[in-house]
């Protein structure tokens, strides 16, 4: 039939080709029209699956936290780090056509009326014990919050320390503090002085210089970058506010943001594989030509095969999207697999052509020939491979289920273009005669070798095979997921920033209470877990001690109110007020420093002399100064009043944007998790994840999904190889009709996959999400190497190395080598732990192929085989069995 069918598309080769330009024309056209890329990687596994059915369930729960962008804001003092976060937020929140929501989980009118009752007892105790010791300071600052009452501030200090009633060394931390801000001034940067840093002796939190913002934006899942418009949204806000959002030196000094979140980490893994798509196609097309050109040595030959190559990619990727709709990041591989594996029917049709082309006497008759030697064994490859994808059908890891379905049907239109499509351009194209055999003659005497020492190579084979099955349980599987990104983009790099700090990291679980009346037992079970570190929840932001605070604060309210909000103030100053009141606070300073070798006096000393020069400097020089140190004063004292006035807080009076963060319209309540030890530590988070789990089964978050999807994931491949290795021994049982025929068929592929996963560790290279993927493919790709030599040995052929076989099954291997090898080359470490994977298991493969299996097999029958098809024996002279006597080299 084969033949036939390859003889129809000779005879009938414009026909064939008009209705195969028809059949592209066609799929061109619905590809086009169809081409979508859901980027929503939360879809890659079946939704059906337990822990993703809770992910579904919190998500419903909470839809406003799941597709977040985080802003990080860092800024060089407290004041300027929440100032930049609050201006971005208020600007953010007015584009409703691109941001559905703006939410900060740390700032805002709440935390500035609470703050204090949101603390500790002893740390609010602490605080406000603080305070009122520095009310001598705050009085004259509340009532002169100016550069006036600065200077005036320092005089006084200054007699203090003279008359005894004050220590130099207390002086020291302001004075050098408000110097460095006016030296910053005097040379013409940015300055600005934190008060609050002032107050709390220069101590602060990572979270008191780091502010956060979660942006809800409007996503576009049929674009590669989803959230690329509302990134580009929030920098171009962020810049117009003055927030650097480059790093570069030349805005050192102002506030930084930076993007992460699930939107951001989608969006730069994309562009991070798109960024070195022009580098691996150029050098995959490129390498492909040179390997073509090197197994047929013929331009008219090429042009076919890859005309038949990429129509049949078209028609692919049309069908691909008729059938699922959509691809997914994992699906448009398929390209890659089409091309690494489609174009072998090419080469192993093409090459087998041009061995009988030198045989036969003319075209037709070298078509027929190769029709007949390599139709049956290209038919047995091919439906091995379609068996090996569909194999992925039935699985949970949908990224990848849906990609073996169009490979899968991919490599049925591979099949079916080369043996029509190229046998219909070959004839078009009339390549000339082969004036020599096709055969690497320079490996005549391989296989006589190998028979003779078929023995000792067995038994090198089984020892080193043996002598490596201890690695395999060494073998690392690496299942966080951040390892497979890039380091180097912003949102990686910010992750990994986060997560060192345990009170930012954002390696979490979430657990849904049925109600906020049983968030309580629950939170304390949680808590007294040994992998937890910290629990929030509704109660936290409504303290059970408040009316013990609330006497603490009013206490304290009563002996600094009337400091903070004295009845009588000086009309503002003028310059000339304050140069008088400078050159006054300098003569203070001097009588201070003379004298004396403290490190207080030096500091006396070098401010004295700086204000000076201050007095000495333009008007507009000291109004830079005046904003620079009363501009975050004026901040902290309006900020001080209202934290000395809260009211009691309740569930009622919870804001509602609070609120709805941790309770759900259903009633249902959040408690939040936080992971003791470290968080990006494979380990740390396995058995978070369990423990939380054994308290509440219905967990989630990103150390739950890390842990559940590497079961999900590992899962479905090997229920996928045993499928396939089940479906391929089928299929070859039924093909082959005998056992010993199919042991020899797998039998060394199992050997290349053991020797592959050994060298992995040899090499210190972890199996992960990314790279496991190639296994199945090397699979495919060595059971169809592995057949077309089972079937020459089967039909007799000695010199299975020197023959035009080996040279077709070579370049075969370099193609796909190269289609796959070539995301060597990604920046993203994900794509290249792959492409590693894929060239060292092509590596053995081959081994297997060319060494092992001639072992396996040893001499072949010297009778034909009754058992075998009837196309296994039409063999030309170039692959006829020989004998050792008369063995001519070509």
């Amino acid at each position: 039939m084969i033949e036939r069918l390859v003889a129809f598309s000779v005879q009938r080769r414009w026909l064939v080709i008009a209705l195969v330009a028809l059949v592209t024309a066609a799929s061109a056209g619905a590809a086009a029209h169809l081409f979508k890329i859901n980027t929503d990687v939360e879809r890659l596994i079946d939704k059906d699956v337990p822990w993703r059915q809770d992910e579904i369930n919190y998500e419903k729960a909470f839809p406003q936290r799941t597709g977040t962008l985080v802003a990080v804001i860092d800024g060089k003092t407290p004041e300027q780090a929440e100032e930049a976060a609050a201006n971005l937020a208020s600007a953010l929140a007015s584009h409703k056509d691109m941001i559905e929501s703006v939410y900060r989980p740390d700032g805002g009118a709440f935390y500035e009326k609470n703050g204090f009752l949101l603390m500790s007892q002893e740390e609010l105790t602490k605080t406000t014990e603080q305070l009122v010791q520095q009310q001598g300071l705050l009085g004259p600052l509340a009532a002169d919050p100016s550069l006036r009452g600065i200077m005036r501030v320092l005089g006084l200090g200054a007699r203090g320390i003279k008359s005894g009633d004050a220590k130099l060394e207390d002086l020291e931390r302001p004075m050098t503090q408000i110097d460095g801000t006016i030296r910053q001034v005097l040379a013409g940067e940015p300055a600005r002085m934190s008060w609050q840093m002032l107050l709390s002796n220069g101590k602060t939190q990572s979270t008191d210089l780091r502010k956060f913002i979660m942006i809800q934006p409007v996503l576009d899942y049929n674009a590669l970058q989803p959230g690329a418009e509302a990134t580009e949204l929030v920098r171009k806000i962020a810049t117009e506010l003055r927030i650097n959002t480059l790093g570069g030196p030349e805005i050192a000094a102002a506030p930084r943001m930076r993007l992460t979140g699930p939107v951001a980490v989608a969006d730069d893994e994309f562009a991070t594989l798109s960024e070195d798509a022009l580098l691996n196609y150029s050098v995959t097309v490129g390498a492909i030509v040179l390997f073509l050109w090197l197994a047929l040595r013929s331009a008219p030959l090429i042009g076919a095969v890859l005309i038949t190559t990429f129509a049949g990619l078209i028609v692919t990727a049309g069908l691909g999207l008729l059938m699922v709709g959509e691809l997914n990041p994992i699906s448009v591989a398929f390209a890659a697999l089409f091309v690494g594996l489609g174009i072998d029917f090419g080469i192993q049709f093409a090459v087998r052509y041009r061995a009988d082309r030198f045989e036969q006497p003319d075209l037709p008759s070298a078509m027929n020939a190769a029709a007949r030697g390599v139709g049956w064994s290209l038919t047995l490859a091919a439906i091995s491979l379609i068996a090996g994808f569909f194999a992925f059908l039935p699985t949970a890891f949908r990224g990848v289920s849906e990609l073996g379905l169009i490979a899968g049907v991919g490599m049925i239109v591979a099949y079916l273009f080369s043996l029509t499509l190229l046998p219909a351009l070959i004839a078009v194209f009339r390549p000339k005669g082969e004036r020599e055999a096709v055969e690497t003659t320079w490996l005549a005497g391989v296989d006589p070798w190998i028979i003779r020492n078929r023995k000792p190579i067995l038994i090198g084979v089984a020892l080193i095979t043996v002598a490596g099955i201890p690695l395999l349980f060494k073998l690392p599987f690496d299942s966080n997921p951040m390892h497979l990104r890039s380091p180097k983009v912003e949102s990686i790099s910010t992750y990994l920033d986060l997560i060192k700090d345990p009170e930012t990291s954002p390696n979490l679980i979430d657990v849904l209470a049925p109600s906020t009346e049983a968030v309580p037992a629950l939170a304390e079970k949680l808590g007294k877990l040994k992998s937890v570190a910290k629990v929030i929840d509704i109660n936290t932001f409504v303290p059970p001690d408040q009316d013990q605070k609330l006497a603490t604060i009013a206490e304290t309210a009563q002996l600094l109110g009337p400091v903070l909000n004295p009845a009588r103030k000086p009309p503002p100053p003028t310059d000339a007020d304050n140069v008088k009141a400078i050159k006054e606070a300098a003569t203070a300073l001097r009588g201070i420093a003379t004298g004396s070798s403290a490190p207080g006096a030096k500091a006396a000393g070098a401010l004295a002399d700086d204000l000076d020069k201050l007095a000495a400097a333009p008007v507009a020089t000291r109004e830079a100064a005046s904003v620079a140190l009363t501009k975050d004063l004026k901040t902290l004292l309006t900020r001080l009043s209202g934290l000395l006035n809260p009211e009691k807080i309740t569930l009622d009076n919870l804001p509602p944007k609070l609120k709805a963060e941790w309770i759900a319209a259903d009633g249902r309540s959040r408690i939040e998790i936080h992971p003791s030890g470290d968080a990006n530590d494979n380990q740390v988070l396995r058995r978070f994840a369990k423990d939380v789990q054994s308290v509440a089964p219905h967990a989630t978050g990103a150390p739950v999904a890390t842990t559940s999807s590497s079961y999900t994931i590992l899962g479905a491949f090997l229920q996928a190889a045993i499928t396939a290795l089940v479906l391929i021994f089928i299929i070859l049982s039924v093909a082959l009709r005998k056992p010993w025929d199919v042991a020899m068929t797998l039998g060394p592929l199992v050997l290349a996959t053991l020797w592959t996963l050994m060298a992995l560790h040899i090499v210190g290279m972890p199996l992960n999400f990314a790279n496991i993927i190639a296994m199945p493919l090397m699979l495919a790709v060595g059971v169809a190497f592995h057949i077309y030599y089972v079937i020459a040995w089967r039909a007799g052929v000695t010199d299975m190395l020197a023959s035009s076989l080996t040279r077709a099954i070579f370049f075969s291997a370099l193609t796909t080598g190269t289609a796959f090898g070539s995301l060597v080359l990604s920046s993203h470490p994900g794509t290249a732990s792959m492409g590693k994977l894929l060239a060292l298991s092509l590596f053995f493969t081959l081994v297997a192929a060319f060494f092992v299996v001639p072992a396996f097999l040893g001499p072949p029958p010297k009778q034909p085989d009754p058992k075998r098809p009837e196309g296994d024996a039409a063999l030309p002279p170039s692959l006829q069995p020989r004998q050792a006597e008369a063995m001519p080299v070509k």
